[in-house]
This record gives C-alpha cells, sequence and structure tokens, in this order.
C-alpha cells in the first residue's frame, strides 16, 4: 500500500467545485467565537460538496487570517453569506421548504444514527455557540432536533467536530 501524491487525489478546482451537484444541506453557524472553527467548518464543507454556509451573529467572516489558517482556501470555493440574526434566516429558510436540524442536546432529540433524512429534501444544520450552544429559540423553531450521542464524561464535542460527524452522517444518508 503506498500512500498518494495530492496531484493524485483527483480533486476538483475551485471552476469544477462551484458546478458540481451540491449535497442539499446547508450549514447554520450561530455566533461561533473561534475563527479557527469556522474555518474548519469551511474545509468539511468543501470536502462533502456542501451547497451554502450561513454565518450569523457573531460569526466572523472571511477574509481574515485565522480563518484562513483552517480553511486552506475553502472560503474560495463554498458559497456563503452573513445573516445578522440566526431566528430569522431560519424562518426564512422555513418558508422556502428547507427543513431545519439543529444539533443539540434537548428532550426529546432524535439520536444522530436514527435519523432519516427524507429524500429530496433540503436541510439547514445550525450549530450554536461553543459555551452556550443553539439558541432556545431556534430550538423550537426548528423542524428537528438531532443529538450526537456521547458515552464519556464530557458534555459536548467541539463544534468543529460536531459538524464533520454531523455532514458525513447526512451525506451518506442522502446519497443512497
Amino acid at each position: 500500500m503506498r500512500k498518494l501524491k495530492n496531484h493524485e487525489l483527483g480533486r476538483k478546482n475551485i471552476s469544477e467545485f462551484k458546478a458540481a451537484n451540491k449535497t442539499p444541506l446547508l450549514v447554520i453557524l450561530d455566533n461561533i467565537r473561534s475563527l479557527n472553527n469556522i474555518g474548519s467548518v469551511f474545509r468539511t464543507s468543501d470536502a462533502f460538496l456542501i451547497e451554502k454556509i450561513y454565518l450569523c451573529g457573531i460569526t466572523a467572516i472571511p477574509p481574515h487570517k485565522d480563518i484562513h489558517k483552517t480553511a486552506l482556501g475553502a472560503t474560495d470555493s463554498v458559497a456563503w453569506e452573513y445573516a445578522e440574526n440566526a431566528l430569522d434566516l431560519v424562518q426564512e429558510l422555513q418558508k422556502e421548504g428547507v427543513k431545519i436540524i439543529s444539533i443539540e442536546q434537548a428532550e426529546d432529540s432524535i439520536l444522530l444514527q436514527d435519523f432519516l433524512p427524507e429524500p429530496d429534501q433540503k436541510y439547514a444544520v445550525v450549530f450554536g455557540n461553543e459555551v452556550k450552544g443553539v439558541q432556545q429559540s431556534i430550538v423550537s423553531a426548528s423542524d428537528y432536533c438531532v443529538e450526537i450521542p456521547q458515552y464519556g464524561t464530557k458534555h459536548s464535542l467541539n463544534i468543529s467536530v460536531s459538524v464533520g460527524i454531523t455532514l458525513w452522517d447526512l451525506l451518506v444518508k442522502v446519497n443512497r
């Protein structure tokens, strides 16, 4: 077995990425403090051909050197938009037929492995502040609340890890 070199990976260039059919998932980052987390979400979204990222509240926007440090250019490939108020954005997306999934630990949440996306349905996945999580008003407005199960002593995962786990799981399920 031989490790592949970068030029052997067959990756898309930015033009090919923009023209490619995207995974019908939107990512909403609400009040994310860490610029490195934001950059990591861009990079993960690029890897999984995510349609768009919405940056809300205090979440910083590109260009910024600390976002770029972890995004490694993904801010140029992945579509993004700033929306000041995440709840207003959620309500607008719902009017357009998008189903909203808050990733949060909540009463009656669905475990990620048990969530089955509907065919041909677009979803927006909401990730909240590193300390406070997804705002209650957004959890209440969501169509689903999905929880990543955890079995250790800690109460949460880093947001960039949560995004990676969630997007991979949903990508596999929507592409079946």
